[in-house]
């Protein structure tokens, strides 16, 4: 009714949504909905309950939930995703149920039963953040938490999503038994930056013990999401058994500067500056995909420093400079990224998964498919598509 009074609050919202809901009901929808019943009666609604929370909508796979206090809603997202742990441990990864939680603390429109307003948007694109299992808060929420619970978070940085113009300063939960201190020999990571040339800052980690092994960025990657995937975590630890093993996220993506500029030349600058601040003499250095191309570059340009340099996948000569018809598949491939990346529904990513794994598990294709969109934009994606596809080292191999 028009001159009708809208009611706002400040409230703290929390966001959650099941991981891959449409594989899980694919393979056995009976056993998926009862299982998800009994979570949602034995622990999810009491648990809510319990910190004061109020649920405001349910879908099949997901919830909307909004609560007077802060702390009360990371506490209770905590011990949701806790205990969904050992509800779920012992089934296998592909049927296993994991939610996704994001909460945010902003202010809320109130219409009728239902809650509208930026505060709940930007609650449920931090749920899309966070990985299986997982929580991301932002980092309102975090400087209210901060020394009242015992829960840690580490710091994402600034993060671009969906229909939120400004970036959002995320902070991802990391469980207090997490495998990164639990698995013999996988030591926690310790997460840095440095700043390149152009004044790009650069994000690398550091993990394990042992003769240095640097590793170049491939397509894409994010340093907490990677050491987490079941696609990478399993090479990565066991690396990190025997070196000392580096990564980097390439600028453009994961955790270091999404707006700076693209150039190969800067992708080795940026090899450059992560073996600089990490102060090695000389060390393996391994690429995989398009990392072999920037390897190689900076093995010409430092042959003193590189020990053993170890390709796996690469290439030496970007589709652009493959012929005319590579050259147009891969244009029109950039424009399906520009136009598709964002999207909620993964068919323009997976188009990248099934070329890349397309032996995967179900679950390994899941966190493929997550890991290209949290890590970059569409638009940053398709300027490093740009980059690689130009990318031209043949007359360095015989060097």
């Amino acid at each position: 009714m028009k001159g009708a009074r809208v009611e706002r609050r400040l409230a703290a919202i929390l966001a959650a949504d099941m991981v891959g809901y449409s594989r899980l009901m694919e393979q056995d929808e009976a056993g998926t909905i009862a299982r998800q019943k009994s979570h949602r009666v034995e622990l999810i609604d009491p648990t809510i309950a319990q910190h004061h929370g109020r649920i405001v909508k349910t879908t099949g796979d997901g919830m909307l939930v909004v609560f007077e206090s802060v702390t009360e809603a990371v506490g209770c997202a905590v011990e949701i995703q806790t205990a969904m742990g050992g509800r779920e441990g012992n089934l296998p990864d592909a049927t296993r149920i994991r939610y996704r939680i994001g909460i945010n603390l902003g202010d809320i429109v109130i219409d009728g039963d239902d809650i509208l307003g930026d505060g709940v948007n930007i609650a449920a694109r931090l749920e899309t953040l966070a990985p299986p299992g997982g929580l991301c808060i932002s980092d309102i929420v975090h400087q209210s938490v901060e020394g009242r619970l015992e829960a840690r978070f580490d710091d994402l940085g600034q993060q671009t999503v969906k229909n939120i113009t400004k970036p959002v300063h995320v902070w991802q939960w990391r469980p207090a038994a997490s495998d990164d201190e639990s698995e013999p020999g996988a030591d926690r990571q310790d997460i840095r930056f440095c700043t390149a040339a152009d004044g790009a800052q650069i994000a690398y980690a550091t993990v394990g013990s042992g003769p240095p092994l640097v590793k170049s960025p491939n397509w894409l990657n994010h340093l907490e999401y990677d050491w987490q995937s079941p696609i990478w975590r399993h090479l990565f630890r066991e690396l990190a058994r025997h070196h000392t093993l580096i990564r980097f996220d390439q600028r453009g993506n994961g955790l270091s500067d999404w707006d700076a500029d693209l150039s190969f030349e800067a992708f080795v600058d940026d090899l450059e500056t992560v073996v600089d601040a990490t102060g090695l003499d000389r060390f393996a250095l391994l690429g995989i995909s398009q990392g072999c191309a920037s390897s190689v570059a900076y093995a010409v340009r430092h042959p003193e420093r590189v020990t053993r340099l170890v390709l796996y996948g690469g290439y030496a000569r970007g589709p652009a400079k493959r012929g005319a018809e590579a050259a147009a598949q891969a244009e029109a491939m950039r424009t399906l990224i520009r136009q598709g990346w964002g999207q909620d529904n993964p068919a323009f990513r997976q188009m990248f998964t099934s070329a890349f794994v397309p032996e995967a598990t179900p679950q390994q294709m899941d966190w493929f498919n997550e890991l290209q969109r949290m890590t970059t934009s569409g638009e940053n994606a398709a300027r490093i598509r740009a980059v690689n596809n130009q990318i031209e080292v043949t007359e360095m191999l015989p060097r």
